[in-house]
């Protein structure tokens, strides 16, 4: 049973906010049931409001240049500060040394620790020790259960009777989340029960109720902690819809997510996010994106189930570019093509709807 908010967040994404690095931040910015967002720190952006910086649309989340002084303005304003967590999501998971010193200061201000690197803070005796003496807690969201507590693939996912939605992507940091998100909110708007299976660090830190860390899972478990978290969503909150959150995509080169999600999560149907303005793989230049009619054929090859429509990111688009890319990319695909995060869910609703209400084959 969910007992949320745990407490009251700074979140830390120095440098890096507004950027694909930060992708984990501007997640927790949007929403979160697990903590009460308080700020962000970012020297470089700092005293902007942080949804002002994401989404031209104020949060009311205050940007700050460092934790000393974010500390000293929520003191002041009666707005006491519980936990420090880690919103940066740099290639490979790496925690450099100047965020480990930011990390021992929280520790040293009394703040609980939550991380969803690849380097685990529960295994740096220094920061373990601070957080003893001072009856904290560190949490590395990232780091897998012991093997006796993973599922390996039993063919269980065929009693699921939820309809199951996977919003995959043509890239890593493309969205897949928000999307995923907004599409549950808005079946759920809509009078329908729907969950979000969670297959990252950040989707935890929202407060998702089922899911796993895909990507520091053992390979041989991937597929069965996929099938777990769907059938166990769908066991225990019956509900009408199960979205599932992509991973990478399925042709980059450093982020080759996705095919176990269609294996084994065996959707009905698939939303393709997508980023008409990105020309490479996000900071691997000089590894074009595949064209997206090979991306949409790839993943119906591999499912044998329909990409439905296109969920688009603007970014390196201007408005009218946006709306020009949308209806090239609907002119040459067929399918829909919609900004969700700034246009919102009806457009991709008017489509899944009627395939959720019907039960139906697709095809």
């Amino acid at each position: 049973m969910k007992h949320f908010p745990e407490g009251s967040a700074l979140v830390y994404c120095e440098g890096a906010f507004g950027t694909p690095n930060g992708k984990t931040a501007h997640g927790l910015v949007r929403r979160t049931e697990r903590y009460k967002i308080l700020g962000v720190i970012d020297s470089v952006r700092s005293g902007l409001d942080a949804g002002e910086v994401l989404d031209n649309r104020r949060s009311g989340i205050p940007i700050y240049g460092g934790l000393k002084e974010a500390l000293s303005r929520l003191v002041d304003e009666g707005h006491p500060v519980s936990h420090f967590v880690i919103g940066l999501a740099p290639d490979g998971g790496r925690l450099a040394a100047e965020d480990r010193t930011a990390v021992r200061e929280a520790l040293l201000n009394g703040l609980h620790v939550d991380s969803g690197l690849h380097d685990f803070l529960t295994e740096d005796p220094e920061l373990v020790r601070l957080a003893e003496e001072r009856g904290l807690t560190i949490r590395d969201v990232r780091k897998p259960p012991p093997r006796d507590r993973l599922h390996f693939f039993s063919g269980k996912i065929e009693e699921v009777t939820s309809f199951k939605l996977a919003v995959l992507g043509t890239d890593s940091a493309v969205g897949k989340r928000t999307t995923a998100w907004l599409l549950v909110d808005a079946f759920n708007s809509l009078g329908y029960r729907a969950e979000l299976i969670g297959t990252g660090q950040t989707a935890w830190m929202q407060g998702t109720g089922y899911g796993f860390i895909l990507d520091s899972c053992i390979n041989d478990f991937i597929s069965g902690e996929i099938e777990h978290a769907v059938w166990s969503a769908w066991k225990n909150v019956h509900p009408d819809v199960i979205v599932l959150e992509g991973q990478g995509s399925l042709m980059n080169p450093a982020y080759p997510g996705g095919f176990e999600l269609l294996a084994a999560g065996r959707p009905d149907a698939v939303v393709l996010q997508h980023a008409p303005g990105r020309r490479d793989y996000d900071g691997f230049p000089g590894y074009p994106i595949q064209p997206i009619e090979r991306q949409i054929q790839a993943v119906e090859v591999i499912s044998d189930k329909p990409v439905v429509a296109l969920a688009v990111n603007h970014d390196n688009l201007s408005p009218e570019k946006l709306a020009e890319a949308c209806g090239d990319l609907t002119q040459r695909t067929g399918l829909a093509a919609v900004d969700v995060l700034l246009d919102g869910a009806d457009k991709l609703m008017e489509i899944l709807v009627p395939l959720v209400r019907g039960k139906r084959k697709i095809r």
